[in-house]
């Protein structure tokens, strides 16, 4: 879906039609969710510090998330996708990857069947979708970014490697913004740079999802579209160029670490209670301590205050710490989330 979030504010409320807008808090320390395609032209982006994007566009519009319509939407656009196809793998509210190698219409072109779901989700919500078309989930995944708002773009096997050569390290699905930096210092900013680079190097520099890169550079991901997946964390990691030695150095390391699994929680829709806090010392040994809320986590200032109180927790020895990350678990169920949802916004 198109800037999901802000699309089904701006189609509900015509006030907001045209203008800039973001789904969040306008607090010191709020973060924007979602920001509308007016508002991206001034470089505001989800995850962004709210005091932040108020300084790139002095006209900007805070409105309050309605997280139940969100998820009343989202499931409407899924009923649509199983008209289709029942190999549906939901990845958040506003994402989906389809299997629809056999569909209901017995269409012979996967283009046709993305046309018509896109018609069909303008028809019956008014609002867009971009369809990315291809033989695996990372070609596809890339592709449906590639004409965003409300875009097709097909990758078909003949056209696969050429398309990945051209494409920058930082536009692969999987790679984030800082493996992207670490990359280009290494000299590798494009596909075909990436693919220069022996799996074992990869590793070497990467961990595991070094042969995750290995195999995406050469269009290889078998992964199968799995319709049962069910979500039971969200988190976000990173590991460091450098060791970390200090407190210090992890809080500021932490940080962006936690902007991203927010940003991952506002997508998927999903309410967790307990935090976890994961650091790998340069031995590959690794420690995590947890800490389980009597309430979910449903902003930003919870979740990074939190992470705060675990931190004290991770010794810092001689060895430095190479990776930092942060997961929530423990969603509640969805009549629980409506009931967390309702008190939470009434005491705003």
């Amino acid at each position: 879906m198109d800037a999901f979030y802000a699309a089904v504010e701006q189609r509900d409320n015509p006030e907001l039609r045209g203008k800039p807008i973001v789904i969040g808090s306008s607090s010191a320390r709020g973060v924007v969710a979602t920001a509308s395609y007016e508002a991206r032209k001034f470089g505001i982006h989800s995850a962004m510090p709210s005091v932040t994007a108020k300084r790139r566009c002095s006209n900007l519009i805070f409105v309050r998330p309605r997280m139940e319509v969100y998820k009343m939407v989202s499931y409407q656009i899924r009923d649509i996708f199983k008209q289709f196809t029942h190999l549906v793998e939901p990845l958040s509210l506003d994402e989906a990857y389809l299997d629809v190698t056999e569909n209901s219409g017995n269409h012979s072109s996967a283009t046709r069947v993305a046309l018509e779901i896109k018609k069909r989700i303008f028809n019956e919500t008014q609002l867009t979708a971009s369809a990315g078309v291809s033989y695996n989930k990372f070609l596809a995944k890339t592709a449906s970014d590639v004409n965003k708002p409300d875009g097709l773009f097909v990758i078909t096997p003949d056209q696969a490697l050429a398309f990945i050569d051209k494409l920058k390290v930082e536009r692969f699905f999987g790679i984030g913004k800082v493996t992207a930096e670490k990359m280009h210092r290494m000299g590798i900013f494009f596909g075909s740079d990436l693919k220069q680079l022996s799996e074992h190097r990869l590793v070497q520099n990467f961990g595991k999802a070094g042969t995750y890169y290995y195999q995406i550079v050469r269009g290889i991901d078998n992964r199968p579209v799995n319709p049962h997946r069910e979500l039971k964390s969200v988190g976000g990691e990173n590991t460091f160029s450098t060791d970390l030695f200090s407190s210090i150095e992890m809080e500021k390391a932490l940080h962006p670490i936690a902007k991203k699994v927010y940003e991952r929680l506002q997508r998927s829709g999903k309410f967790g209670r307990t935090i976890t806090l994961k650091a790998k010392y340069a031995d590959f040994s690794q420690v995590t301590r947890s800490k389980s809320l009597n309430e979910s986590i449903l902003s930003f200032d919870l979740l990074w205050q939190t992470t705060l109180e675990l931190l004290p927790l991770i010794i810092v020895h001689q060895l430095g710490v190479r990776l930092l990350g942060i997961s929530v678990s423990n969603f509640l169920t969805e009549e629980q989330e409506a009931v967390q949802l309702e008190i939470h916004w009434d005491d705003l």
